[in-house]
């Protein structure tokens, strides 16, 4: 009987199988890629409960401040992105040299971040409200910010990750440093403008110097990764010049307005706040916003780690590759909501101080949306960097703003955060529907495939 009888385990063991076969379909890279966002998102989170024990006004201006430089940060961070497509697409034989690429795209980042410093000090001459009033520092730091997500295009498109991890790391953890000095600084203090001064030029300076060293440990890899495969070559020849990020300037400038679209899809709501209800508002809300996003922790890692195998010409591949991310983005992300929202409601309080209950509500109303939009990320690379069409990401975030805005210029009025939290989450759940249909039919694939593995599974290679 027993040798015939099936094993009692087969249906286990065929689950673990599938199970063993969904995480070999995580980049592995992506496990250290989460350890560094975990240590970002850490200190990060020790540098907001620091400005928000300022005050919620020292908050407002702080998350406003940051929202304007994450604008310039995204405007020219096609240039970085242009680099990483290069380098991924390109054949294993060709032998581009790297450095000369890199150095283009940095001087050019310095020559754009100049260029938004003389805007930036002309919106600090003309503002009479905080933070506006206080661009010229943003302006003083304009164009040593643009140098790290330029320079980092060198190791997202290579798939090297710890590069990009330290670069990570080491911003928040500069910023931290001067701001706990700020703290210590103020002590005592209750005026809010000198506090707001100390708290931006401690953000910038910091930011500013991880920034230059980034650079140039990427010229300096460049060039060593261009000397070891000309000594694999054994002849200068061999070795080919790759293209200049001018002779593709339309699709870098498509990148920049993409995700300036893409980053107001995430921050109008807080303009909206500060527009109608005050500095102190936004700094409650954006509180909220900075715990929701918490919730793309995994997905960003996922995605970062995979960009190079979406960015890859088989449509086969690159598709396969971008629905596994989605899957686990989305899942990870509705598992992660509620456990997320039941710390906040009793930590938020506790941590940041009273002022900041006013934040759980909004933060109740984002999450749903922010969890839907973890997929986001993945199907933009796929557009980006597989198919070299930036302005599909631009029209679906487009879509995103638009909801975001509309609705939010009726509820904002009325309901305060929580009516921008539910205009965001409205605006979030249209979006990634628009966007996971497009990402199908660029595809060829049908509906069912983000839950039926078995139609995008590559063959074993022989």
């Amino acid at each position: 009987m027993s040798a015939t009888q099936p094993p009692s385990d087969s249906k286990p063991s065929g689950r673990m199988a599938r199970l063993g076969r969904a995480w070999q379909a995580v980049p592995k890279a992506a496990l250290g890629n989460l350890v560094a966002k975990l240590l970002m998102v850490s200190l990060g989170l020790a540098i907001t409960v620091l400005v928000a024990r300022q005050g919620p006004m020292v908050q407002g201006a702080f998350a406003l401040f940051v929202a304007v430089e994450s604008g310039l940060l995204t405007l020219f961070s096609g240039l970085g992105l242009w680099l990483a497509r290069q380098i991924s697409q390109r054949a294993p034989e060709t032998r581009l040299a790297l450095r000369p690429m890199l150095r283009g795209v940095l001087r050019a980042a310095v020559g754009l971040g100049l260029v938004a410093s003389v805007i930036l000090v002309g919106v600090s001459w003309w503002a009479t409200r905080l933070p506006y009033s206080q661009l010229w520092l943003l302006a003083l730091a304009a164009p040593f910010l643009l140098l790290v997500p330029t320079a980092t295009g060198l190791w997202l498109g290579q798939g090297r990750m710890w590069p990009i991890n330290v670069a990570q790391v080491a911003a928040p953890a500069s910023v931290l440093l001067g701001l706990s000095g700020v703290w210590w600084l103020g002590q005592g203090q209750t005026r809010q403008t000198p506090m707001v001064l100390l708290v931006l030029t401690a953000w910038v300076s910091g930011k500013s110097l991880v920034a230059v060293l980034t650079a140039i440990y990427g010229l300096r890899d460049a060039a060593q990764l261009d000397d070891a495969r000309l000594d694999e070559a054994h002849h200068a020849r061999e070795r080919e010049v790759g293209p200049s990020w001018w002779s593709a300037w339309p699709f870098v400038a498509t990148i920049g307005v993409t995700n300036v679209i893409s980053l107001l899809n995430y921050r109008v709501s807080l303009f909206l706040v500060e527009r109608f209800h005050g500095l102190a508002a936004a700094g409650t809300y954006s509180v909220a916003v900075t715990v929701a996003e918490l919730l793309w922790l995994l997905s960003s890692s996922v995605t970062v780690s995979a960009y190079a195998r979406i960015g890859h010409p088989d449509v086969r591949i690159a598709s396969a590759m971008t629905v596994q991310a989605v899957r686990i983005n989305v899942l990870s992300t509705l598992v992660a909501a509620p456990i997320l929202l039941s710390v906040a409601w009793w930590a938020l309080p506790l941590v940041m101080g009273p002022a900041y209950v006013a934040s759980l509500w909004p933060l109740a109303a984002l999450l749903p949306g922010v969890a839907a939009y973890a997929a986001a990320s993945s199907l933009s690379a796929f557009y980006t960097n597989h198919l070299g069409k930036p302005q599909l990401s631009g029209a679906i975030a487009g879509l995103s703003l638009l909801t975001s805005l509309l609705m939010g210029l009726m509820l904002v009025p009325v309901w305060g955060p929580t009516g921008a939290a539910m205009a965001s989450s409205t605006g979030y759940f249209l979006a990634i529907a628009g966007a996971y249909a497009v990402f199908l039919r660029q595809a060829g694939l049908p509906l069912r495939a983000l839950w039926t593995p078995s139609l995008t599974r590559l063959p074993e290679p022989a």
